[in-house]
């Protein structure tokens, strides 16, 4: 998975024009956000024809602010520069929960 490096949100949405794409906003200090990672390459590979970003909400807190991203971990998707998803809580995610929200996405 690639780290997102600093941005802010114009170039973000530069940077997902073209094709889908899975941000993943966590940081090293969040339970629920080390108890995902784990199942992140699986989860990766079963959606291969989504390009996956780390997010550090940490490092990019500007960029989470900007897109209302105030629990973690979560999940925003994209498609061709457009948002098409969420799943946005500081609940503790499963890889099942993940799976399903991502599958479920048109």
């Amino acid at each position: 998975m690639e780290k997102l490096p600093v941005m802010r949100k114009d170039k973000l949405i530069k940077k997902v024009q073209d094709g889908r794409y899975v941000l993943f906003f966590t940081a090293d200090w969040c339970p629920d956000c080390q108890a995902i990672k784990p199942a992140m390459p699986a989860i990766e590979q079963e959606f291969s024809d989504a390009h996956f970003f780390l997010v550090d909400r940490d490092e990019n807190i500007d960029l989470a602010a900007d897109l209302n991203i105030f629990g973690i971990p979560s999940f925003v998707v994209y498609q061709d520069g457009v948002e098409i998803g969420r799943f946005v809580s500081k609940d503790r995610k499963s890889r099942q929960q993940v799976e399903d929200f991502l599958r479920n996405l048109k």
